[in-house]
């Protein structure tokens, strides 16, 4: 059964979905306003010092501190993912970073998912639930390899797939675990990038050049190919549909 359709909306009044929408328009305006130049690279570049003695004194503390923005800044859909990646990988390094990424990533795509799904996705499905049967049944059969190669496409922004699919019946639970698995490449290639960088006034300084070395690039194009690899790889493992066989009608027994 998929979650969405079944469960039916959420028996709340209009108003407080709107409140909702609201509270975390005004949260996001609220947090870029006041703390969005504070997290720039030329901030942190001049804050590098003060950074490191932090965390060689509160480790712990500012593992949690980045997780937590990482988390709001991707659940509010804000800009400046990419760049706090680049900036993860260079200070925490690459395994550290990537596994700090990977799961503050998909939390916060999640969260927005989430909020996608109250605010507009119940609503749509009960409207429009009948004219979108077959989509919605093409979702449940293939709803989580879409999700995937949606993923691994860096075209596609993520925060315009978080709020589409909340729009979808697809499981939280299957998003989760697909949005994890499928943004893990480009966290590992961008926190990589971020790593190879030697301080982030370079970074700062010449912006995406400063982190074009040949292994980077070279982290780039596969990252770019993989889409391709793994929709061919899906080509040939996916079991093709079973044509049915005419079989002969039996005779009906004589009443």
């Amino acid at each position: 059964m998929n979650e969405l359709q079944h469960s039916g909306p959420p028996k709340k009044s209009s108003w407080l979905k709107v409140v909702v929408l609201l509270l975390v328009i005004g949260a996001a305006v609220f947090g870029y306003a006041n703390y969005g130049d504070s997290l720039t690279l030329e901030t942190i570049a001049g804050k590098e010092a003060e950074l490191r003695n932090l965390q060689a004194k509160n480790p712990i503390l500012v593992y949690g501190l980045a997780f937590v923005i990482y988390v709001a800044i991707t659940g509010l859909s804000l800009p400046g993912a990419v760049p706090l990646t680049l900036v993860f990988g260079w200070f925490f390094g690459l395994w550290r970073g990537v596994l700090l990424v990977s799961f503050a990533s998909t939390m916060g795509a999640t969260l927005a998912f989430l909020l996608s799904r109250y605010v507009l996705g119940y609503t749509i499905q009960a409207k429009f639930g009948n004219r979108l049967r077959s989509f919605n049944e093409a979702l449940k059969r293939d709803g989580a390899l879409f999700l995937f190669t949606l993923r691994l496409i860096p075209a596609i922004p993520f925060f315009v797939i978080n709020l589409v699919m909340g729009l979808t019946p697809i499981p939280v639970l299957t998003y989760w675990i697909v949005s994890q698995i499928g943004m893990l490449p480009g966290t590992i290639v961008f926190v990589y990038a971020g790593s190879a960088v030697p301080d982030p006034q370079t970074l700062s300084a010449q912006g995406v050049g400063g982190i074009l070395t040949p292994k980077v690039i070279t982290a780039f194009v596969i990252l770019g190919l993989f889409p391709l690899v793994v929709k061919f790889i899906m080509k040939r493992v996916r079991p093709k549909a079973s044509t049915p066989v005419d079989t002969p009608n039996e005779e009906a027994p004589e009443p």
